[in-house]
């Protein structure tokens, strides 16, 4: 009976070579020919596509603070969230293995004794047995290959996905740490600020003990004071909790974990003229979405390779005796060897439905992804325009801050000679506070543009890091 069969074994060894997979291409998109917010950038603009293996260095030394160095190094090995990735990864690439482990056979080793009688004309006896078996399914129609594409798309996209949980762990850390620092520069503002009201108080109340000023005028002076400690309060709030998100971010119990106040290092790194493709190309998200439409691309072939007949190939070869001591002579081998085939014949077209349902699905993955690559574009749009408008605002904010403070001087000076009303006081006193506020939500609404921008183009622009 073998014999016969190894013809049309042979035969259908012959096709293991004929893949039904679709040839994969990574998706078209409709790239423009550079950044709409920056014109020059046009100029030796590439097609971008996904290239995440590039290393981005870390980027957030481009700030300049080294507290902020130390605290992104405990993201790396802390958070939770990247620790999860970490595993996810881990789970794909064992995935990766089981897949390519379909190409060997499956060897067992088995073995037992039985101990057997009946009534008084049967004999009780034993049987003992040991033997090898093997099996292995032939890669025919190339299920097997497209297992392991399907695996191995599959763990790149979660590497992409680890990759997206740092660069997002890194951005939220580097974002809450300098808008604490600029919760540590406002309350210092205002901490200066109701000093000054307080001593402003002093002397409207020195006046109105004197008859000099009206009662309203104290009244003034008391609510400008109560509302700048009740802002300043509002601030301590706000540090209190950035400094638990900080703590959460690098794996640490609020409760275990301090951030002291300290000099705020207000450097904004400077945008280039003209952006390099490539840093389009290091987006996570855009090569995560690449991958899964490879993924999806293999399962087609998964599917169709249910049209085709499967060929699998078992053998065993053991031994058996009554007796223990004679297990392992010649005169005892037992052996097999078989081919099996398999072809579904009728399945009220399941298996078309099957191929339809995957190729949908790879559909699915390039509408997904070419949206991921629209989204990205859009992203850094936003932030080349935010980075811009703000470097506009910078000299203007500083300007008013400046007018501000001295209008602030002049009055107060006008008001101790008896020259202007309190409430004019007052309203200096407030337009200059704001003024100082206001440059300072610029100074941190800067670092924090520069932060978006790197995270919308994949972790950095150093030219040392294509």
């Amino acid at each position: 009976m073998t014999s016969r069969l190894t013809p049309l074994a042979a035969a259908l060894l012959l096709l293991a070579g004929c893949a039904v997979t679709p040839r994969y291409q990574v998706p078209d998109t409709a790239l423009p020919a550079g950044y709409k917010e920056v014109p020059a950038a046009a100029e030796g603009w590439l097609p971008a596509a996904p290239a995440d293996a590039l290393d981005r260095g870390p980027w957030w030394t481009l700030f300049g603070d080294e507290t902020l160095n130390t605290l992104a190094a405990q993201v790396e090995v802390s958070n939770q969230n990247v620790a999860a990735a970490v595993a996810a990864y881990a789970q794909s690439q064992s995935l990766v293995k089981e897949a390519r482990a379909s190409f060997f056979p499956s060897v067992s080793l088995s073995g037992g004794a039985t101990r057997s009688g009946g009534g008084a004309r049967t004999s009780t006896g034993n049987t003992y047995q040991v033997g090898l078996g093997a099996s292995w399914e032939a890669p025919l129609w190339g299920k097997l290959e497209a297992g392991v594409d399907t695996a191995t798309a599959t763990a790149q996209a979660s590497e992409a996905d680890l990759a997206s949980a740092r660069l997002s762990a890194q951005a939220a850390l580097a974002t809450n740490y300098f808008s604490l620092r600029e919760a540590d520069a406002e309350i210092d503002v205002v901490t200066r600020t109701v000093e000054g009201f307080t001593r402003s108080q002093t002397i409207t109340q020195n006046r109105y003990d004197a008859g000099i000023a009206p009662k309203s005028d104290l009244l003034q002076a008391q609510t400008q004071l109560a509302n700048a400690q009740a802002d300043l309060a509002t601030l301590k709030r706000q540090r209190a909790v950035l400094e638990h998100a900080i703590a959460v971010l690098v794996g640490k119990a609020p409760s275990q974990f301090s951030l002291p106040p300290a000099a705020w290092q207000m450097t904004v790194p400077a945008v280039p003229l003209v952006v390099p493709s490539e840093l389009l190309q290091r987006r996570p998200d855009i090569a995560g979405a690449e991958r899964s439409v490879a993924s999806a691309n293999a399962q087609i072939g998964i599917a169709r390779s249910a049209y085709f007949p499967s060929l699998s190939l078992s053998g065993s070869y053991g031994q058996q005796s009554s007796a223990a001591s004679q297990l392992f002579n010649a005169s005892q081998n037992l052996w097999s060897l078989g081919v099996s085939v398999a072809q579904t014949i009728f399945d009220a077209g399941a298996t078309r439905a099957r191929v339809e349902g995957a190729e949908a699905s790879r559909d699915a993955a390039v509408a997904r992804y070419r949206q991921t690559t629209l989204a990205a574009l859009g992203a850094v749009e936003d932030q080349l325009s935010l980075v811009r408008m703000l470097a506009e605002q910078s000299p203007l904010r500083q300007q008013a801050s400046k007018a501000a403070d001295d209008t602030e001087v002049q009055t107060l000076n006008r008001y101790r000679a008896g020259q202007v009303s309190y409430l004019e006081v007052a309203t200096a006193q407030s337009s200059a506070l704001s003024a100082r506020r206001a440059l300072v939500q610029l100074q941190v609404d800067q670092q924090l543009a520069a932060i978006g921008l790197i995270q919308a183009m994949g972790g950095g622009w150093h030219a040392s890091w294509k």
